[in-house]
């Protein structure tokens, strides 16, 4: 039997366990990028400005924080989920939850080395409409900014 993924908006208490997927993630997906920020700064990050004043949303199986999700306006800031979960429709599942919480369009940033988010976002309908070298962000990493209106 497949444990259920129950998706919730996040509270202070779920800042750490949070953080964590970003990490485990960010570091399988992108191991080729420069990490602009410590993991002690990630983690202050999600506890003082993410979960404090940005919509995120988690998702939660067994008791595990599996994926993290943030929009801050009409940006789909962040979009993480635990190694081992992708390819699950857990992340399906998250743009259609931002979809429907911001239904007169998203937008995205994502590293243009990252050509599996870039998939995963296109079958999701979002639309690349800008290629830029990586000078504004703090990466320094070339990235695309996808959209989708509906």
């Amino acid at each position: 039997m497949v444990p259920e993924v129950v998706l919730r908006r996040a509270g202070e208490a779920d800042a750490a366990a949070a953080a964590e997927v970003y990490l485990r993630s960010y570091d399988a997906a992108l191991p080729t990028v420069r990490r602009a920020h410590t993991d002690d700064e990630v983690r202050a990050w999600f506890r003082h400005v993410v979960v404090p004043s940005m919509e995120t949303w988690v998702a939660v199986s067994e008791g595990e924080t599996v994926g993290v999700m943030v929009l801050d306006g009409a940006e789909l800031a962040q979009l993480y989920l635990a190694p081992g979960r992708q390819g699950r429709g857990l992340g399906g599942r998250f743009v259609e939850l931002a979809k429907a919480e911001r239904p007169d369009g998203l937008e995205l940033w994502t590293f243009q080395v990252n050509e599996r988010a870039a998939r995963f976002y296109e079958r999701h309908g979002f639309v690349a409409r800008e290629r830029t070298d990586g000078s504004r962000n703090e990466e320094r990493e070339p990235d695309a900014r996808y959209v989708w209106r509906p």
